[in-house]
C-alpha cells in the first residue's frame, strides 16, 4: 500500500552538510513524531536519521537485511519494522525475498533522485483518484460571492496521501470518515473523529454542500461544540490545501450596518461625514436619508441593503473600512468542483514535491562526499 504524509518545509539553506539534507527529508516525510523541546543534534542521532544516512541513502547500491540494520543502529525489532514499513508505504525503500531468512531493503532506482521520482509519480496519481472519488459527496454549486478575496495567510502544507482500500468492517466509521483520514483532516490520531458522526465529519460535509462560507459562529449554532475547538479543526481542514478561509463578502450589508450604527451613536454624524466616509462615497441624497434614518433609530438591514442598490460593492468594501468595520471569515471547500479543488491540492502538493526532488538531486552529491571526507 501506498501511503504518504508530507509536511511542507522551506528548502535547507545549506546544500553540501548531508545531515541537514537528511533531517529535512525525514521532516518533510514526517517520518518522526516530534515531542518536547529541540534537541541538541535535531534528531541527527536518532534510529531513522542514521538508518537513512549511513544505509539506505548513504549506501544505495546495497542491499540490507532487518538483523543488520537492527544490530547497527541497537534498535528492537519491532521499533525497527516499524521505521521500514512507513519507508517502504512511502515508496523510497523496497524489499526482496528472495532466498531464505530476513528480507533485503533497498533504495529504490538506486539513487535518491530516482526514490524520490516514483514517490512523486505515485502521490501524484493516487491524489487524483481519491479526490475524484469525493465526487458522490460533493454538492456544492460553486457560486461565487459578490467579491472575491483570496485568503490573507495559507499555512505550511500537511497532507496524506494513501491508496484505495475497502472500509474497514466493522467500523464505527463510514466512507467519508475514512477518506478525511487518509487525507489527513483528523489529525494524526483520529480516536473519535473517526466516527461517522464525529464534528469533524460533520462539518466536512457541511462544507461539501455549501457555497457561502461557514463562519465559526454559524457552525457552533449548527453542529455544536466549542468555538475553539471548531477553530482548530477548520485550520487542520486548511492545512490540507482543501479549505479555505475567506472574507465572507456575502455579509457586507451586515457588517456596514453595524458599523454605521455603533459609529453613529460614538461619534455622531459630523464624523460619519467626514471621517465615516459618506461625503466622500455617497451621493448627497443619500446622504440624507442614511442620516436621517440612523438618527431616528429606524434603518434597517434590509433598507440599508435597498438604499446601496447603486453602490459598487467595492466602494461599500471602502466605506466598512473608513467606518472602522471589518467583514467576519469564512471557510469554504478551496475551489468551485471537484477539477478545481483537485488542482488546488496538486499544486500546493507539487510544491513539495518539487523541493524533495531538488535535496534528493543534493543528497546524491553530499553523501558520497560526506564518505569520502569521513574516510580521510
Amino acid at each position: 500500500m501506498f501511503s504518504v504524509r508530507l509536511v511542507e518545509h522551506p528548502l535547507p539553506s545549506v546544500e553540501r552538510d548531508a545531515d541537514a539534507l537528511v533531517e529535512w527529508m525525514v521532516s518533510t516525510l514526517a517520518l518522526v513524531r516530534k515531542r518536547g523541546d529541540a534537541t541538541a543534534d535535531d534528531g541527527r542521532a536518532g534510529p531513522v536519521h542514521r538508518l537513512l544516512r549511513d544505509h539506505l541513502l548513504g549506501q544505495p547500491g546495497r542491499s540490507w537485511d532487518a538483523q543488520m540494520l537492527a544490530d547497527d543502529l541497537a534498535l528492537m525489532p519491532a521499533s525497527l519494522n516499524h521505521h521500514l514499513t512507513r519507508l517502504v508505504e512511502s515508496g523510497l525503500v523496497g524489499f526482496t525475498n528472495e532466498g531464505k531468512g530476513w528480507r533485503k531493503y533497498y533504495l529504490n532506482g538506486g539513487s535518491v533522485s530516482n526514490a524520490v521520482a516514483f514517490l512523486q509519480q505515485r502521490a501524484q496519481l493516487v491524489l487524483k483518484q481519491r479526490t475524484f472519488a469525493l465526487e458522490r459527496c460533493w454538492h456544492r454549486k460553486g457560486l461565487d460571492l459578490p467579491v472575491e478575496l483570496g485568503q490573507p495567510d495559507t499555512p505550511a502544507l500537511m497532507l496524506g496521501v494513501v491508496d484505495h482500500r475497502p472500509t474497514p468492517v466493522p467500523s464505527e466509521g463510514n466512507w467519508l470518515s475514512h477518506w478525511m483520514n487518509d487525507f489527513g483532516l483528523l489529525g494524526e490520531r483520529p480516536g473519535k473523529e473517526l466516527h461517522s458522526q464525529s464534528l469533524s465529519v460533520r462539518l466536512f460535509e457541511d462544507l461539501l454542500g455549501r457555497d457561502a462560507p461557514l463562519s465559526l459562529d454559524e457552525a457552533m449554532d449548527v453542529h455544536g461544540g466549542d468555538k475553539a475547538r471548531i477553530g482548530r479543526i477548520f485550520e487542520r481542514f486548511r492545512a490540507t490545501g482543501m479549505v479555505e478561509r475567506v472574507p465572507r463578502t456575502d455579509r457586507l450589508t451586515t457588517s456596514l450596518w453595524t458599523a454605521m450604527t455603533s459609529q453613529h451613536q460614538r461619534r455622531g454624524p459630523d464624523w460619519m461625514l467626514k471621517k465615516g466616509g459618506f461625503q466622500r462615497l455617497l451621493t448627497d441624497e443619500l446622504q440624507t436619508l442614511l442620516l436621517r434614518a440612523l438618527g431616528e433609530q429606524e434603518l434597517s438591514i434590509d433598507a440599508l441593503n435597498t438604499h446601496l442598490e447603486g453602490v459598487e460593492v467595492r466602494e461599500q468594501m471602502l466605506l466598512l473600512n473608513l467606518l472602522g468595520g471589518r467583514l467576519p471569515m469564512g471557510y469554504r471547500m478551496a475551489g468551485h468542483n471537484i477539477d478545481a479543488l483537485h488542482r488546488t491540492v496538486e499544486t500546493r502538493m507539487d510544491r513539495v514535491l518539487r523541493r524533495m526532488a531538488r535535496v534528493a538531486s543534493l543528497l546524491d552529491e553530499a553523501l558520497p562526499a560526506s564518505r569520502e571526507d569521513s574516510s580521510k
